[in-house]
C-alpha cells in the first residue's frame, strides 16, 4: 500500500468525486432541472452565461422545447426561475469535467512515470471507457425529454443512474485491490451470499431510478401496505394489459416491485450477517458485515419515510445518499470476501 499511496488516494479522490456528481444529479431530478439545458457542447457549456443578454437568449431557446411549453409557461415562469434550474444541470455537467480532468491528467502522469502495473492500467482504461460511456448515457437520457414529452424516459434516467452506481463501486474496487495487494483464498460461503446481496441491491437501485423517472413515489404513500389497505394494488393491473409491462413501466407496479424488493435485499444482507457469525472473520470483514447491516437497515427507514411524506426533497437525498453508502459498504465486504 505504502508505494502506491498517491494512485490510492487519486482513486479515491475519483470515487468522492463521483459520489458528489451523483448527489447533484439527485437534486437536478428532484428540482425538476434536467431539462434546463438543451444542447450540450464539450467547451462552449463549461461555464454558465457571463452576461445578462446571454442569459435571456439561453432562456428562448429553452422556450422552444416541451418542458416549457407544456408545463412552466403556465407557471408565471420567469428567468430568474430558469437561472436556477439552469444551475444544477449546469454544476452537474462541470463536475463530469472536473471528473474527467482528474482521472486523465492524473492516470497519464502515474503510467509515464511507471507508477502503474499492467493490471491496473488495464483496469484504469476500462474506467476511461466507463467514464466516456457515462457521459454519453447523460445526453442520451437528456434528448428523450427534449422531443415530445417534457419528461426524460425512466429506462434511460434508470440506466444513468445505475451505471453512475456502478462506475463508482468498479473505482473504488480497484483502489481496495492496491490498499490489499496480499491476495488469499476467498471465504467461499460468504462471497457467493455477498455476491448474490450486491447483484439485489443492484437491481433495486435500477427499480430506484425507474421510480424517479416515472415519479412513482408520489402515489401509494401508505406503508406496510398500498392504498386502501392492499398489499398489491387493483391499480397495478389497470396501469397495463400485460402485467409484466406494469412492473416495468406503470406507477403503480414500479413502485411495488421497489418497495417490495427492499425486503430481499434487507434478507440477503441478514443472511450474510448470520452466516458470518459461523466464521473467524479478520477486522476488516468483520467490520464490513455489520456496518452493510446497520445501513440497509437506515436505508429501509428513509425508504419508509421517504414515501410516507410524499419525497421531499432533503428525504429523498438522504435516500439516495444512503443508497450510495450502502454500495460502498456492499462493494468493501464483497471485497474482502474476495481477495
Amino acid at each position: 500500500m505504502k508505494n502506491n499511496k498517491s494512485v490510492i488516494i487519486w482513486l479515491l479522490s475519483g470515487c468522492v468525486l463521483l459520489f458528489i456528481m451523483v448527489m447533484v444529479g439527485g437534486i437536478t431530478r428532484l428540482t425538476n432541472s434536467g431539462l434546463s439545458m438543451t444542447d450540450w457542447h464539450l467547451i462552449n457549456d463549461t461555464f454558465p452565461p457571463m452576461s445578462e443578454e446571454k442569459w435571456v437568449e439561453y432562456f428562448e431557446e429553452y422556450k422552444k422545447f416541451p418542458e416549457y411549453l407544456q408545463v412552466n409557461q403556465y407557471k408565471d415562469f420567469q428567468l430568474d426561475d430558469y437561472k436556477f434550474i439552469f444551475f444544477w444541470e449546469w454544476f452537474h455537467r462541470f463536475i463530469g469535467r472536473i471528473i474527467g480532468v482528474v482521472f486523465i491528467i492524473p492516470f497519464i502522469y502515474f503510467w509515464v512515470k511507471k507508477r502503474l502495473d499492467k493490471e491496473t492500467i488495464k483496469k484504469c482504461f476500462i474506467l476511461l471507457g466507463m467514464g466516456a460511456f457515462q457521459g454519453f448515457l447523460g445526453w442520451f437520457m437528456v434528448a428523450s425529454g427534449l422531443k415530445d414529452m417534457p419528461d426524460v424516459s425512466h429506462f434511460r434516467l434508470a440506466i444513468h443512474l445505475t451505471f453512475a452506481f456502478i462506475t463508482f463501486a468498479y473505482t473504488l474496487w480497484v483502489a481496495l485491490d492496491l490498499i490489499y495487494p496480499n491476495k488469499r483464498l476467498p471465504v467461499l460461503p460468504l462471497r457467493k451470499i455477498a455476491r448474490i446481496a450486491l447483484a439485489v441491491l443492484i437491481i433495486q437501485i435500477i427499480y430506484g431510478g425507474f421510480v424517479a423517472g416515472l415519479n412513482a413515489g408520489l402515489i401509494h404513500n401508505h406503508w406496510p401496505l398500498m392504498s386502501d389497505g392492499q398489499f398489491f394494488h387493483d391499480s397495478i393491473k389497470l396501469e397495463q394489459s400485460n402485467l409484466l409491462l406494469a412492473f416495468i413501466e406503470g406507477k403503480s407496479g414500479v413502485q411495488f416491485i421497489h418497495r417490495t424488493f427492499a425486503y430481499f435485499v434487507v434478507g440477503m444482507i441478514i443472511l450474510l450477517f448470520i452466516k458470518s457469525r459461523n466464521f473467524i472473520l479478520d477486522k476488516g470483514q468483520d467490520t464490513g458485515v455489520k456496518i452493510v447491516l446497520v445501513f440497509v437497515f437506515l436505508q429501509f427507514v428513509l425508504g419508509v419515510f421517504t414515501l410516507l411524506y410524499h419525497v421531499p426533497l432533503w428525504l429523498g437525498l438522504a435516500h439516495q445518499l444512503m443508497a450510495f453508502l450502502l454500495l460502498t459498504a456492499m462493494t468493501f465486504t464483497t471485497h474482502r470476501f474476495s481477495k
